[in-house]
């Protein structure tokens, strides 16, 4: 396994979505790359920040707010504008925390060697070079994800088609059930990437 499918993997073992065979290798192959290994304990990091907003993160109420502030000795010379806006707005400081730490792991991900990678059912498929092919009347069952390769769909793909850094081609006997998503660029990978974090709730700009 190399890092390029290692990185694309990490999610799914987060998730603990991996088949036991494919999950054993990929740690096999953590333990033996510092760098996949950081790049693992950072998802994984990102992965609490994101479980303690959604669990454990409520506004304070306004009487504490209070209270506290009140607590709080005034200091001798005027705070910088930037320090009194981070007092001030505590939840939006650690939201800007959270996205700087998993744009940088996106970006590093965006940034990896440029080896094809294929995600998804790949029974019916036909891998040339960089080529993805999906013959005339095969059937690709689910998503079909190509990191640095083009796609070629003569046949069917019962999900959705998203390729990164790479070409799509539909001949006129292609059938895809869901949407085809070409991403080019580096915004373009963050968001696909906080859409597949957040399901259907990020919705793009």
């Amino acid at each position: 396994m190399d890092c390029k499918q290692a990185v694309s993997l990490m999610h799914d073992l987060l998730d603990e979505d991996l088949e036991r065979q494919c999950a054993l290798d990929l740690k096999a192959h953590m333990l033996a790359c510092p760098a996949c290994r950081e790049r693992f304990r950072q998802l994984e990091e990102a992965e609490r920040l994101l479980y303690g907003f959604n669990h454990r993160l409520q506004p304070p109420s306004e009487d504490l707010t209070e209270r506290i502030m009140v607590a709080i000795p005034r200091p001798q010379r005027k705070q910088s504008p930037m320090i009194a806006w981070v007092k001030r707005h505590p939840a939006i400081t650690v939201a800007a925390v959270f996205f700087l730490v998993m744009t940088t792991s996106w970006l590093s991900m965006w940034n990896a060697d440029k080896q094809l990678v294929v995600k998804g059912d790949q029974m019916n498929i036909i891998i040339q070079d960089d080529k993805v092919i999906v013959p005339s009347g095969q059937v690709v069952n689910g998503d079909l994800t190509i990191h640095n390769g083009k796609a070629e769909v003569h046949g069917e793909v019962k999900g959705n088609l998203t390729v990164v850094d790479g070409q799509v081609y539909q001949a006129s006997t292609a059938h895809i059930s869901g949407s085809v998503q070409k991403i080019d660029e580096a915004f373009d990978w963050i968001w696909y990437q906080i859409n597949s974090l957040f399901g259907s709730s990020a919705v793009a700009p």
